[in-house]
C-alpha cells in the first residue's frame, strides 16, 4: 500500500467497555494507521488524549506485545510498580503474558498522543487489574467475563 493519507484513516471514539466502564474513558480517540495500511499481522493506532482523558481500564494481554511512543504532550503511564511521567520520543514496552496493568492518563491541560502498536493475536484475552473483569476477543468479538470465567452481566442497581 505504501503511504498512508493520515487524513483518511479511521477513527475510532467511544468504547467497547460495558457499564459503567465505557465512561472513564471519554475524551480519547484511536486513529487506525495500520487499517488504513491494510495491516492484518499487527496494529497501530494513533491515541489522542483530552487533557483529564484515560486511555483504558488498567489492563495486560495474555498473548499480544505493546509497544508505545508518546508523540504530543506528557502522558503519566500507570503500572502496578506506580507512576512515570512520559515525554514526546518516550517509548514502554508491554510483552504478552506479564501480569503488569497498565494504562496512560494525560494529567495536563494539553492534548497528548502516543503511538502503540500490538500484535493481533486471535484468540486473545485481556485482564482489567483494578476490577473484577477479562476480555475475550476471538473473531473481531468482545465478550466480557468476571476473572473466574463466568459471565459480566454488567451492574446491578
Amino acid at each position: 500500500m505504501g503511504v498512508i493519507d493520515k487524513e483518511k484513516a479511521p477513527v475510532k471514539t467511544g468504547s467497547i467497555y460495558p457499564a459503567p466502564y465505557a465512561a472513564m474513558v471519554a475524551g480519547r480517540t484511536s486513529q487506525r494507521l495500520g487499517q488504513a495500511g491494510g495491516l492484518t499481522q499487527f496494529g497501530v493506532n494513533l491515541v489522542q488524549l483530552a487533557p483529564g482523558a484515560v486511555s483504558s481500564l488498567r489492563h495486560w494481554h495474555h498473548r499480544e506485545d505493546e509497544f508505545v511512543m508518546v508523540t504530543e504532550g506528557v502522558c503519566t503511564l500507570v503500572m502496578d510498580e506506580g507512576e512515570t511521567e512520559m515525554a514526546v520520543g518516550d517509548c514502554a514496552a508491554f510483552p504478552a503474558g506479564e501480569a503488569n496493568g497498565h494504562h496512560f492518563i494525560n494529567r495536563t491541560d494539553q492534548a497528548a498522543a502516543f503511538l502503540v502498536v500490538g500484535s493481533k493475536m486471535d484468540p486473545e484475552r485481556a485482564t482489567y487489574s483494578d476490577i473484577d473483569l477479562e476480555v475475550h476477543m476471538e473473531g473481531g468479538q468482545a465478550r466480557f467475563t468476571h476473572k473466574d470465567g463466568s459471565p459480566y452481566e454488567g451492574e446491578k442497581e
